[in-house]
Parts: structure tokens; sequence; C-alpha cells
């Protein structure tokens, strides 16, 4: 094979080997070359490949060495590379024909093969030294490159690398961009926040400013206050003496007070005891007799027909005597003279004309009132004809005029006021009001309300318990009362409740027993005493006589009916006080329901007073004079010395 294709195939062979790591760095002294000087390298190789095909096309044509000789160097080319191409050329520059003068060598003749046989040998030479350079140039270059692509690797790595760093940047940028978005929304609020806290910010300033008047006037006061606080420990050390003594003063005083106190008790003791003794020396049975004034339309009785004479110590004295004029007409028919005048001369404790008032009529049964705050029963009666003023006297008139107040809420108001008095001394007092009625010798309730209202055969009288002696009423109201208008709001219960009629003596006339009965309970805590006692103040129906002479109607019958109980249970009355003033073992309190209910209060523990009510027409003398002969009976009776309930 001809060595020019040989060294041309090798030079087509290591073109690209030449080419491929033309722009990468080389190791050593070569690896300082740029990009541009590496093209500046690889430019000669091309020009000696192109100058190698004009050679081989020359050598064809003209088989003469002097062709070869013919290259000149690149320009161009660094140091190291020109010295190379230098020492490669060598041989073929020395085999060249010898130049004359100058002269461009001669171009061997076409019969001097020797000549050009020797030219292209040291040519072949020539190329075969440059093919062993070109290889180790090739195999520094394969190193290089080798160099390169681990450096290549290395940077790809850390290119690998610098991407993740740089998806962790982007993505902290991201978040970074997120937070910078909630952080202007946050800059935005703390915005608003402090134009709301500016303005807060001022109107505080202008607070503190009034803060600080305020604080000025606080410390001006501070300033008198602490002066006045000086003058006052001043006044206060002065006055620590004064306490001292003022103490010891108070101690004198209490050992004082108890003693006053021992010594008030005493003469409380003492004044009921001589109370009761004077109520006793007044008789424990009492009558008062009381006229009732003429009221408007009625005749005016004759003068001399109700005469109250002067008592012992002449008109100064309240009358204790009632005489009735009263004149005989069927003894003057049957003479034929005028008829003689009769008088009914009666005494009783107390005798009050028609023009006493309320308040005189109550001034004279207080004392005995305040009897039952001592322990003793008291029952207080009101008898009479119908249409006397029993009920008037007793509850008082319509329309709560304090004027014609009766004697159950004066009794009642002067009971609450005694036992406030009382409350000083070291008493309390309680009291349970209840009020009944009597119809016909059936119990009924004037308390009730609702549908329990007009059911008296409910009510029965009973013992409060085995062996107690205090009777109660079943299903009958015990209301505690502490005041008047409570008094009040029950009497006006009870008169709506109270069963009346007409009749032939009263428009309105009650046809039952009432009583009104109010429990007092006392108790001294300090010197464990105790005391207890019932006030009955009882209002008793009209008494009448019957005449048999009288048709009888249905109406009539039932006002029959009501009379006779009602006479019944005045009799009984009347043979329970006799029986009580004659010291009888047996006493018929069982006989009617309304001295059964009031045993325990006529009794000889007991203080009873009787009203009798008289009416001032001579029309009605016979009945008046049937009540007065009544109560002169009543008045003559003694019944024993009265105990108070103690405990």
């Amino acid at each position: 094979m001809d060595p020019l294709f040989t060294m041309r195939g090798n030079i087509e062979l290591k073109r690209p080997l030449v080419k491929a790591p033309s722009r990468l760095p080389l190791p050593g002294t070569r690896c300082k070359r740029g990009p541009d000087q590496m093209e500046d390298a690889l430019e000669p190789e091309k020009k000696r490949t192109r100058g190698l095909d004009t050679v081989t096309k020359l050598a064809t044509s003209h088989p003469r060495a002097p062709a070869l000789t013919a290259r000149s160097q690149p320009q161009g080319q660094t140091t190291g590379g020109g010295k190379r191409c230098s020492s490669r050329c060598g041989g073929l520059k020395a085999a060249a024909p010898p130049m004359l003068g100058g002269k461009k060598p001669t171009k061997r003749p076409a019969w001097d093969l020797k000549g050009q046989l020797c030219d292209l040998n040291a040519e072949l030479k020539c190329c075969r030294e440059r093919t062993q350079t070109l290889n180790q140039e090739n195999q520094q270059l394969q190193d290089q490159l080798k160099e390169a692509q681990q450096q290549a690797r290395a940077l790809g790595a850390e290119c690998r690398t610098l991407e993740g760093e740089l998806a962790k940047v982007q993505a902290q940028a991201e978040q970074g961009q997120q937070e910078l978005g909630n952080l202007r929304a946050r800059v935005l609020e703390l915005e608003e926040q402090l134009g709301t806290q500016e303005s807060l910010v001022q109107e505080l300033q202008k607070e503190q400013l009034g803060l600080q008047e305020e604080r000025r006037g606080l410390a001006a006061r501070l300033e008198e206050q602490e002066r006045s606080l000086q003058a006052s420990e001043t006044a206060l050390s002065g006055s620590r003496a004064e306490v001292a003594s003022l103490r010891q003063e108070a101690t004198t005083q209490a050992a004082l007070l108890a003693e006053q106190g021992e010594r008030l008790h005493g003469l409380e003791m003492e004044r009921r005891r001589l109370h009761n003794q004077l109520q006793e020396l007044k008789g424990n049975i009492r009558v008062f007799c009381r006229v009732r004034p003429v009221l408007p339309g009625e005749p005016t009785p004759s003068p001399g027909f109700l005469l109250f004479p002067s008592g012992p110590g002449g008109p100064s004295d309240p009358p204790a005597r009632l005489s009735i004029s009263r004149s005989d007409e069927r003894r003057g028919t049957l003479s034929g003279a005028p008829a003689p005048t009769t008088r009914h001369d009666f005494s009783f404790d107390r005798v009050f004309p028609p023009g006493s008032g309320q308040d005189k009529v109550f001034e004279e049964i207080a004392m005995l009132v305040q009897s039952a705050l001592d322990g003793y029963p008291v029952c207080i009666f009101a008898y009479g004809q119908t249409g006397s003023g029993k009920t008037f006297t007793m509850e008082g008139g319509p329309g709560g005029d304090p004027q014609v107040e009766g004697l159950i809420p004066r009794a009642l108001r002067h009971l609450f006021s005694v036992a406030q008095e009382l409350g000083g001394q070291g008493w309390t007092y309680s009291f349970v009001a209840s009020y009944v009625e009597i119809y016909n010798e059936t119990v009924r309730d004037l308390l009730a309300t609702g549908t329990r209202k007009g059911q008296g055969g409910e009510c029965e009288i009973r013992r409060a318990g085995p062996g107690s002696e205090e009777l109660t009423v079943t299903n009958a109201r015990y209301v505690p009362v502490s005041c008047e208008k409570e008094v009040e709001a029950l009497l006006h219960l009870a008169r709506q409740n109270r069963a009346v009629a007409r009749t032939s003596q009263n428009e309105r006339s009650s046809r039952s027993h009432s009583v009104f009965q109010l429990q007092i309970c006392g108790e001294h805590a300090g010197r464990g005493l105790q005391c207890g006692a019932p006030l009955s103040l009882v209002d008793l129906a009209g008494s009448e006589r019957l005449d048999p002479g009288l048709a009888l109607g249905p109406g009539e019958r039932e006002r029959l009916r009501e009379t006779q109980a009602i006479n019944s249970s005045l009799s009984t009355l009347g043979l329970v006080i006799m029986a009580l003033s004659n010291k009888e073992s047996h006493v018929p309190y069982r006989n009617s329901k309304l001295t059964y209910l009031l045993q325990n209060s006529l009794g000889g523990s007991a203080k009873m007073l009787m009203f009798v009510n008289i009416s001032p027409l001579e029309e009605n003398v016979s009945e008046s004079l049937n009540s007065l002969r009544f109560a002169s009976k009543v008045n003559q009776c003694v019944i024993g010395t009265a105990q108070a309930n103690r405990k």
C-alpha cells in the first residue's frame, strides 16, 4: 500500500479525535489555552492535512519530492506547535535539493526516479514521525478528554446539587413570597391597629390630662385630709382618756342596768299581782250596762223613762245605777184610775248612758284586757235584745271611722302596744286569732274562704290532745296576727260570713253567737318564764221572747227555731254562771255549744265581764227589763280567785 494513502487514512481517523476535545481545558501548560487558542492549534492540522492532500495529488501526477517542501509554516502557530512542526519537517527540508543563489529549487526531472524516491522516502519518514507525534498528541487529548469527562461528571453532579439547592431556594423564595404577602397583610392590619391605637392614645392622653388635674385636686384634698387627720388624731388622743372613763362608766351603768332590770322585773311582777288584786276587788264577774242612743227616725222616750242616778261621790263619779219608770196600763184600765208608775232600779259595776262613746267604754275594760297578757283567761260578753247595739259595741260601726271602732279592734291594738313595751323587758308574745259562730247549735267558721264557706257541719269542738284542757275547733282557721290591719281584714271577712236575718225588732239581726278568740302566748327567755291565756270576745245573739199567739209561716217558723236555739243557749249560760257561783260539783258546760267552747274562760281561773245592752225606746221596755234582770243575777254571782296560767 502506498504510504501516502496510509498516512491519509490515519489523518482521517485522527481528525475527530483532534477536533472533539478542541474546547476542553488541557492539563499543564496546554490547559491554560483558551477556546480560541485551541482553534488556532487545530488550524495548522487542517492546513497540514490539506497540504498532504496536495502533496499526494502532486506525487501522483508529478513524482517529485520538492513539491512537498514547498509548504510553508502556518501563521499564528504557537511556539510549541511550531517547534514540533519544524522538527517533523526537518528531514524533508534536508532532503530537498539545495537552493542556488537563493533561488527556488528546481524541480526534479521526471527521469530522476531515484531522487523522487528519496524525496518520497524522506517525506514518508517525516509523515511517520508526524503520525507518531499525532498519536502522542491524540493520546494526550484522550487523557484530557477523560479528565474533561470526569470534570463534566463532577460538574454535572455539582449542577444537579446546585439545581436541587436552586429548587430549595425557589421553594424558599415562594414561601418567602407567601410569608411576605402575609406580612404585608399583617402590616396593613397593624397599620390599622396603629391608627386605632393612636386615636386611643390621644384619648388616653386627654384622659391622662384630666386625671392629672384630678390628681392635683386629690393631692390638695389629701393634704387637707392629712391636716384634718392630724387634728383628728390629736382629738382622738384626747378622747381616749374620755373613752376609758366612759367605758368604766358604762360598766358601772351596765351593773346598774342589770340591777334596775331585776328591780323592774320585780316591779312588773308586783304590778301584775296588784293589777290582778285590783281586778279581783272589782269582781271576777263584772257587769256593765250600756244604753244605746236613739237612732234617727225612732220616737223620743218620755222624760223620766230612763234615769242615771249619781254615785256616792256625786256627779263626778261615773254612774253605776239605772232606773226605768214604767206604767202598768192593765191595772189602770180595771180600776178606772190612772195607771200608777212603777220604777225599777238596777245596780251594776258601771252604767254607760246613751252619750258614752266607744273610747269611754274601752277605758273601763283596758285593764281587764291587759290581764290576758299576764296569763289570766278573759271573757267579755255583749248580751241584750235584738237591736240593742251588741254588735256595734263589739265590732264597731261600718266605714272604718276610728271614733266608732268596737272593743275587738281596740283590744287588739292595746295588746299589741303593751306587748311591744314589755318586749323591752325581755318578753316576747305571739297572737293567734280564730272567729266562729254558733248558729242553731252548729259551729261555723267565720274566717272560711273559697269552697269552705257555709260548711259549718265540719267544725266540731274537741280537746287539743289527750289530757289537755285546751279546746279547739276542728277545721277552723287559726290565723297568726301581729298588726291592726290583719285584724281588720279578719273582721271584714267575718261580717260577710255571719248569719243575719230580719226580725220584728231589727232589720238586720244577728241570729248566731259570734266568738272571737285570741290565744296569747308570752315567753321571757332570759328568766325561763312562760304564760298563755285566751281572750274571748263574744257577741251573743239577740234575746227575744216568743209570742205563741202569732201565726207562723215558713219564714216565721225558721225564725222561731233560731229564737228557741238562742234562748236555750243563753239560759244554759245563766245556769253555768250560777253553778260556778254556787260552787256546784257539776257545771253543765256541755248543754250548749257556746258554754262548752267557753268553759276555760268561765271557770274560777278566769275573769269575766258582761255588757248588757238595752234599747232606750219605751216600746222595748219589757225586753229591756228581762235583759237587766238576767244581768243583775249574773252580777250577784261571785266566782273564786283567778289564777294565772304560768309555767
